[in-house]
């Protein structure tokens, strides 16, 4: 959907990469620039073959090209400023002084491409006391409140991350979508722009869409955090042989999945025919599901929900995810063959479109594999 569409990638790590992945995803040409030594992500966990093919490092630069320069050096900048002239979108993460000082600062790339789309990801917005500072998911985590969900759910007063780089990764998903939106405003107007991408912006807004909760009013009626998701009793429930998700999202289905799971004379109680007692009394409800599905297999569980229409899956290992007989069936994994590190298992595009499918994934570049692709020469 994007073929035709010129991207020049001077991101590295996850933020940015991870936007100019679903640009790449969707045709775009990504030309990722990569200074000596390349995308420290490369080297982020334990490569197959190849040093700097790291698998986090694979999955977020797949169907791209890397160039490897040095812009201390001016052939370099030279050729990347050859690249910007014909380039749709440039998007970075280096901070302003520095790219301004390396000569390709908004107006700097604005004079070589007038409609370019400029997108810069940054830690905080600019125009707050915050602006400049570095930022890497932890410290995202850390100021958006995230690290005291688990906290409020278990009672453990330490703070902790979501093991997970969810920061990064909603960051990136701001970068793709801000990208898009600009491209659509240019062809309504024929003007680009430059785009701000704020990691702690996107993130508190991505977290706080719920937790903002009691502040959304004026003045507040309650205090912050959305008390359903913070609930200690709203977890996956033991059952005889692991784990399982029950949702009675309805209040009239937390009685019912406990005449289900077995016990009706608990659940013909009169009290639940009040919402109010349901409400006060979900601790309760929740305790007593756990009871009752600790007597049961997960399968047992799942089929039974299943067959009320009560929201359930089993809670897996992570290890287990890739044999999901619904991803597979659904053919959300893919094998191919990398042409260095050999045969490859990755996940395609969740989203389908009635009118454009998404070929086979691209490969992932080594580093400066593609410096010598206008004189005919491959290193491959």
């Amino acid at each position: 959907m994007l073929e035709g569409l010129k991207v020049v990638d001077l991101t590295s790590v996850v933020f940015g990469p991870y936007a100019t992945q679903i640009l790449a995803d969707y045709g775009a040409e990504v030309t990722k620039i990569e200074a000596p030594g390349g995308d420290v992500y490369r080297y982020g966990a334990k490569h197959a073959k190849t040093p700097g093919m790291g698998p986090g490092f694979i999955a977020l630069n797949r169907g791209k090209k890397s160039l490897m320069l040095d812009l201390k050096q001016t052939p370099d900048v030279e050729r990347l400023r050859s690249l910007l002239s014909e380039a749709d979108v440039f998007i970075h993460n280096v901070r302003e002084e520095a790219i301004g000082r390396l000569g390709f600062g908004y107006e700097a790339v604005k004079a070589l491409k007038p409609d370019i789309i400029y997108v810069h990801c940054v830690g905080f917005g600019s125009g707050g006391p915050y602006a400049g500072l570095q930022a890497y998911d932890d410290v995202i985590q850390a100021a958006t409140g995230t690290t005291s969900l688990l906290p409020r759910v278990d009672g453990n007063e330490r703070p902790r991350y979501l093991p997970s780089l969810i920061a990064d990764k909603v960051a990136g998903l701001h970068a793709a979508y801000a990208t898009m939106a600009a491209i659509t405003h240019r062809l309504r107007t024929g003007r680009g722009q430059h785009i701000e991408v704020p990691m702690f912006e996107a993130f508190a807004s991505f977290m706080m869409k719920e937790h903002l909760d009691g502040h959304t009013f004026d003045p507040p009626n309650n205090g912050a955090g959305y008390s359903r998701q913070v609930d200690p009793n709203r977890q996956p429930f033991q059952t005889k042989d692991g784990w399982i998700s029950i949702v009675p999202y309805i209040l009239p289905h937390f009685p019912l999945v406990v005449k289900l799971l077995g016990d009706a004379e608990f659940a013909s109680q009169d009290r639940w025919k009040d919402t109010a007692t349901l409400v006060r009394c979900a601790p309760e409800l929740y305790a007593k599901i756990s009871e009752l599905s600790a007597a049961k297999t997960t399968d047992e569980c799942v089929q039974i929900m299943r067959g009320a229409n009560i929201p359930c899956m089993p809670a897996v290992d992570l290890d287990e995810v890739i044999k999901d007989e619904h991803l597979n069936a659904t053919g959300f994994f893919e094998r191919s063959h990398h042409p260095s590190e050999g045969a490859l298992f990755q996940m395609r595009d969740p989203n389908r479109f009635s009118d454009w499918e998404q070929g086979p994934l691209g490969d992932a570049p080594l580093l400066g594999e593609h410096n010598n692709e206008d004189q005919g020469q491959n290193p491959r």
